[in-house]
């Protein structure tokens, strides 16, 4: 459901969290991104990789879709409560976690809960969890 915002604007989706990345480019490499920004081709350094990054991934577009089909991938964000976790070890179930994107670990999840409720973790992109849950998985880590 779209959240409302300011006059008769409402936002689509929630903004996604982001990870700081840094990289190394040649000299060159730097000033052509200049020169494109200094251009008005881009808004700034950050705003031509990013465009960059996304034309790939969009190249790329069709490899992507058949491995997250493959490999049973959930896309985008995915929240596991702690409540989620319980209905699981309750279930005598254990998770599999797959996620391209962004897998947070309520707060509130025990490092024991974790380990009694998900068997594997693979996550491309970032995970957010307490220390001590990450720590507790790192062996079912992929």
């Amino acid at each position: 459901m779209a959240k409302p915002m300011t006059g008769n604007v409402q936002e689509l989706r929630p903004r996604a969290e982001s990870e700081k990345i840094t990289i190394n480019l040649g000299f060159v490499d730097l000033g052509h991104i200049d020169l494109l920004v200094k251009e008005g081709f881009y808004s700034n350094r950050t705003d031509f990789i990013r465009t960059a990054i996304r034309n790939q991934i969009d190249r790329h577009g069709d490899a992507v879709r058949q491995a997250v089909t493959r490999k049973s991938v959930d896309l985008g964000l995915r929240h596991f409560s702690r409540a989620d976790l319980e209905a699981a070890r309750a279930a005598g179930q254990m998770l599999d976690i797959r996620v391209l994107g962004l897998a947070t670990i309520a707060e509130d999840v025990s490092p024991e809960l974790a380990r009694d409720s998900i068997a594997s973790l693979s996550v491309l992109g970032a995970l957010h969890a307490s220390a001590a849950v990450k720590s507790a998985l790192a062996d079912r880590m992929q």
